[in-house]
């Protein structure tokens, strides 16, 4: 196996003036710059105090895994022979919250809506999620399970 890096910077925003001198005096904010690539402005759940109009880490989980799942799904397809037009998921993770603030993602659904030519095999379709799993890094590495629920469109 080979090794390779990853990397970002991670850079709070939130400082309001007088730091985290009081809980509800700073923002939940950051930006994730990632070199040569836009930047990502950040913050925390909602219900935990963030800007509802940006994306907070449960997001970008979810759809770094949905991300994932369709890069490795249009290249099996590709190989498989099937010719997809479209692919369109609208992923649910359910999460779990405890009173002492600590959480967890329960599992994942992701839930493709994919277009193929007209005449495609859509038992091979739907059997290449499950290859996917086996090769997808983020799927791969996640603690939680992932299921699929695709749709198929034919055009």
């Amino acid at each position: 196996m080979a090794e390779h890096d990853y990397t970002c910077r991670i850079a709070w925003t939130g400082n309001r003036g007088e730091g985290t001198r009081a809980y509800r005096g700073y923002d939940r904010t950051w930006d994730i710059s990632t070199p040569g690539k836009p930047v990502i402005h950040c913050s925390n759940d909602p219900l935990l105090g963030g800007d509802p109009r940006l994306p907070n880490p449960e997001d970008l989980l979810l759809a770094t895994l949905s991300g994932c799942h369709m890069l490795w799904y249009l290249h099996l397809a590709s190989i498989a022979g099937i010719v997809v037009t479209d692919y369109v998921d609208q992923p649910v993770a359910k999460g779990e919250s405890a009173s002492d603030g600590t959480g967890r993602f329960l599992r994942a659904t992701l839930k493709p809506t994919i277009t193929v030519r007209a005449g495609a095999d859509l038992v091979r379709s739907e059997a290449i999620h499950a290859e996917v799993h086996r090769h997808c890094f983020i799927a791969r590495s996640v603690n939680f399970p992932v299921d699929y629920a695709a749709t198929y469109r034919e055009v």
